[in-house]
Order: C-alpha cells, then structure tokens, then sequence
C-alpha cells in the first residue's frame, strides 16, 4: 500500500512537472515574439539632431522645391473617340488621356489651354494605324507622337514644355 501511496505521489509530481515545462516554454515564445514584432515593426534609424535655424531653412527651401516639382494631373474633359480605316473594316477607338505637369502653376496654364491640346490629340490619334495600335510597341509610339505633338503645339503659346507625360488611362479598340 505504501508502494502505490509513493508511485502515485511520483507520477503527479511528473504531471506538474511536465506543465510547469509546458508554461515555461509558452511564455517564452511569447515573449519572443513580442520582441521579433517590436524590432520588425520599430524604426532601426535614429532621428537626426538639427538646430532650429537649420531646420526652418531646410524646410522653406524643400517645400519651394517640392512644390515647383510635385507631378500633378490634368485629365482631359472627354475621351477621344474617333474611327480608323481598316483592311477588313474600320475600328473605332476611345483613348482617355491625363497629362503630367510639374508645378501647380503649369496645372492651371494646362486647364486654360485644353481646348488646344484636345485638337492636337485627336489630330494625332485619328491619324494612327489598326495595325499599329493593335500593339503595345504601336500605343507606345502613338503616345510619344502625342507628346511631341502637344509641346509642339503649346510651345508657341506658353514659351516652354509644360506636359512631361502624355498618359492612357483607357485604351479601347473594337
């Protein structure tokens, strides 16, 4: 009898035992990955140390600067939808087009002249080809034709190239 009273008292004490190891290990993994998260989610870079005068003269001269450079973009009012001859039969196709801009100011000298851009753009796309346009090399080409085609149009009007980009935001040919 006193055999099982000190087997049994030995395998409880086994089972506690095995637990304990069980909630070490748990709260260990978890302490883990808390600091795997606050290490890959924290910032690895110190912050910079500036003096006042520094700092507000860099910040006057980067926001002069972003603001002259910041792209902006000037959707066209409608799409172009115009038709190209074709061997077996016409197509008919509507682009619509964005232009990029740098520059608030070169934002609102685009909107005063779209309708003079519009004509330029549809010029140049109803002049395209059904064979050409069917592939991306062939938009490409219509695209920078189009560039080419916008600041040549608006340079004697502004003085210099105001559209960085000419930009499809839908192309459909049927």
């Amino acid at each position: 009898m006193a055999e099982e009273e000190s087997l049994q008292l030995e395998e409880t004490s086994a089972k506690k035992s095995k637990k304990g190891i069980f909630i070490i290990i748990g709260v260990a993994v978890a302490a883990l990955l808390g600091v795997g998260a606050w290490l890959f989610l924290g910032s690895s870079e110190p912050e910079p140390v500036a003096s006042e005068a520094t700092t507000e003269t860099a910040g006057a001269a980067s926001s002069a600067e972003s603001n002259s450079r910041e792209a902006f973009y000037v959707a066209m009012p409608r799409p172009f939808l115009f038709n190209l001859p074709g061997q077996p039969r016409s197509r008919l196709v509507e682009i619509k087009v964005q232009l990029m801009v740098r520059g608030a100011d070169d934002d609102v000298l685009i909107k005063k002249h779209i309708p003079l851009i519009e004509d330029a753009l549809l010029t140049t796309f109803s002049g395209g080809d059904v064979q050409k346009l069917s592939t991306q090399a062939g938009k490409d080409e219509l695209r920078q034709l189009a560039l080419l085609n916008v600041q040549n149009t608006l340079q004697p009007v502004t003085g210099r190239k105001v559209v960085e980009k000419v930009l499809f935001t839908g192309f459909v040919m049927q």
